[in-house]
């Protein structure tokens, strides 16, 4: 939409707020909060606040509306790897480099309690109820890499335990966990935790024993994010492999495969269309030697039943590490390694766009004249 407001136009003029138009009608909102490369961005529940985190130490907050920037959540020391918000938009968790995860009042910004960890985190995810989170943490010196659960008290945050009410560590050998989230599992709510490695298995634990309840290799690489479905029956997984993929989550069945030709590092799917959006590009180690268009930095639109790529938006000058779908499918957002985030309202031709069903040919089969006789009278 156009700039309206004196206050937008104010931004524009300090170089916070940018927009920039692009081939066709869809013009992005490019949110320049963070000094480096961008690891994460979430939604909240209800798609009015988008939370990013990056290298820089510092998570941010903005409007996901009009980009305008809310307020950062200062207290990290190392670069911040994930983030998940509550289901309410009370409280906030973020995953660190500095062996730490930090809870935040969402509102007012107030660091709530510190949650130490025996080596960087790297993935955190709350529960449904907004009681627990899990994380998973790397190796460092001569503390294993580990999954833990941690509790959190709603009606006094700051008296919830320190110590993490369940720990599983990883044995010595074994690949590295790179993302951990609350799945449901066997009929119980938030009964299993979904891990993917770094080798590209995906393992089901059982939330309350650490027990293997299922384990599948999905791809042959590293997995780089992963995303689920509103229901979380459908996981979708992100690699470098080049690939991305639907799977089944009760059975850990792979449903569809998206193939590419590039590293894929996130994959949402769109929450009221059959499609899923798959963001990745070339290893950032070598994106100074190579323009932006020989780098694929693309977000790639995919119709997620028939496998068909139908749509490709670019602007990224670095590979896309992070995206989001806002829950009422209005817009999306994507952080890449140029340290910007780009934040896109869908035009009306997407909305409207409708996908079209590959035509079978149908054979006649015996007994249809008397249906169609039938239907007549």
């Amino acid at each position: 939409p156009p700039l309206c407001d004196f206050c937008c136009r104010d931004r524009l003029r300090r170089g916070t707020l940018r927009e920039v138009r692009l081939h066709g009608t869809m013009r992005p909102i490019l949110l320049k909060g963070h000094e480096r490369s961008i690891t994460c961005v979430k939604y909240n529940a209800d798609g009015d606040l988008i939370f990013t985190a990056a290298k820089d130490l510092v998570p941010t907050l903005w409007f996901a509306d009009s980009g305008e920037r809310m307020g950062t959540y200062n207290g990290h020391l190392g670069a911040v790897w994930d983030l998940d918000p509550s289901w309410d938009s009370v409280m906030l968790v973020t995953a660190s480099a500095d062996q730490q995860v930090k809870l935040w009042e969402i509102e007012t910004g107030e660091e709530l309690l510190t949650y130490p960890h025996p080596g960087p985190v790297r993935s955190v995810s709350f529960d449904d109820a907004g009681l627990r989170f899990v994380s998973c943490s790397d190796k460092f010196s001569d503390s294993p890499p580990s999954i833990q659960i941690f509790e959190v008290r709603r009606d006094d945050p700051r008296g919830s335990q320190l110590e993490p009410i369940r720990s599983f560590p990883i044995e010595a050998g074994m690949p590295k966990a790179t993302r951990v989230s609350f799945v449901h599992f066997n009929g119980k709510l938030d009964g299993g935790i979904l891990v993917g490695y770094e080798d590209g298995m995906i393992a089901i634990l059982d939330s309350d024993t650490g027990e293997c309840l299922l384990e599948e290799p999905i791809h042959d690489k590293a997995i780089n994010r992963i995303s689920f479905n509103k229901e979380k029956t459908l996981l979708y997984t992100a690699s470098a492999d080049c690939k991305a993929k639907m799977v089944d989550v009760a059975k850990l069945q792979i449903l569809k495969t998206y193939e590419t030709d590039r590293p894929v590092n996130a994959i949402v799917q769109h929450p009221t269309k059959d499609h899923v959006i798959l963001g990745g590009g070339q290893e950032a180690m070598s994106v100074t030697t190579t323009s932006g268009r020989v780098g694929k930095f693309e977000a790639r639109f995919f119709e997620s039943i028939y496998v068909q790529e139908f749509g490709r938006v670019k602007g990224h000058f670095g590979p896309i590490n992070a995206l989001a779908v806002n829950p009422d499918g209005s817009s999306y957002c994507s952080g890449a390694e140029d340290g910007y985030i780009r934040l896109h309202h869908f035009d009306q031709d997407y909305v409207n766009k409708t996908d079209s069903v590959p035509e079978e040919r149908i054979e006649a089969q015996e007994g249809d004249e008397e249906l169609l006789e039938e239907n007549k009278a």
